[in-house]
């Protein structure tokens, strides 16, 4: 018996396009809204403040994945010249348990976190929106932007910010390059960045105590905010005012443990696989408000996972190690 092992540099050389992984997830949303997957909340241990380790466990038989991703979350490791997330991706043969390939996880949870926001932008975001606000100039921040192109081209500008300025002028630099039919605004405060914002997208670190600063009154008639960072830009009222407030997994931000993270949590609307599958309709007019918390679940890790794992066998990348 063996498994694949698989580099981070095997997972990029064999990586579907975003549009693709788009489509996975919707799968696996789909699957989830009709109750035929299987994962419970993230376990999560927390050695150091402010930093996080989780275990997340699913299986999505319509696509022959099970696994769990082991994943780190560390602020402080760009102190350090190391990356915010690091871990594992682990699959499982679905019929014996055995497992097939452990492979890095950080690129995955990477695109699949941008694709899963342009998911929830597909049914939740205004078809003509045209000005998204990032917050959070890192790898999410990259993600997302590639990802929500894909589902909102008609997007014409990009207001950035980052508490570190230098990251800001830093990611602009880099996205007017990759992007140059987009207009670039470096924004020098939250509320600059969100206000008249079609789309909005949180991506700082995920904090135990959060110190939030984005207001509802920012946020225009109409806009979709998806925070990534679950309540660290957000204030409560944000989720309060909302005309819809959605998730990714109400079980999930049901939990005691997300507590801390959404005091004064409002009643959920639905989650993201209940909209998905067509059980409850997305965005109805033009002038809601609507806030869908992605919280990161291990559906979108096997939808990916199990595809890189695909197109590495066919593709011979990858060293086999014995059990």
């Amino acid at each position: 018996m063996e498994l694949l092992y698989l580099s981070r540099e095997d997972v990029v050389s064999v990586a579907p396009a975003m549009e693709q992984i788009i489509d996975l997830l919707a799968v696996a949303f789909r699957e989830k809204g009709e109750g035929r997957t299987e994962m419970p909340p993230k376990l999560d241990v927390h050695p150091r403040k402010d930093c996080f380790i989780h275990a997340m466990p699913a299986v999505i038989p319509a696509l022959g994945a099970a696994g769990v991703k082991w994943i780190s979350g560390y602020p402080s490791n760009q102190e350090r010249d190391l990356p915010y997330i690091t871990g594992l991706l682990i699959l499982n043969d679905p019929d014996t348990g055995l497992p097939v390939a452990v492979m890095d996880a950080a690129w995955i949870t990477a695109e699949r976190t941008g694709a899963a926001t342009a998911l929830a932008a597909r049914y939740l975001a205004r078809e003509d929106a045209s000005i998204l606000a990032i917050l959070g100039c890192g790898v999410q921040g990259r993600s997302n932007l590639k990802a929500l192109r894909c589902v909102r081209p008609g997007l014409k500008q990009l207001r950035a910010y980052d508490i570190h300025p230098d990251r800001t002028q830093s990611y602009i630099q880099e996205m007017s390059r990759t992007y140059p039919g987009l207009e670039m605004i470096a924004s020098t405060s939250p509320r600059e960045a969100v206000t008249g914002a079609d789309i909005i997208v949180t991506a700082g670190p995920i904090l135990s105590e959060p110190r939030p600063s984005l207001e509802a009154s920012w946020i225009k008639p109409g806009a979709f905010v998806c925070p990534l960072d679950y309540g660290s830009y957000l204030k409560p009222e944000v989720f309060r005012k909302a005309d819809k407030f959605l998730t990714d997994d109400a079980a999930q931000i049901l939990s005691p443990r997300s507590a801390c993270y959404f005091p004064d949590m409002p009643p959920l609307y639905g989650d993201l696989g209940e909209v998905a599958a067509q059980l409850k309709p997305g965005r109805e007019s033009d002038t809601e408000r609507i806030v869908c918390a992605n919280l990161g679940l291990a559906i979108d890790d096997m939808a990916l996972g199990i595809e890189v794992l695909r197109r590495a066998r066919q593709a011979g990348r990858g060293v086999r190690l014995p059990l």
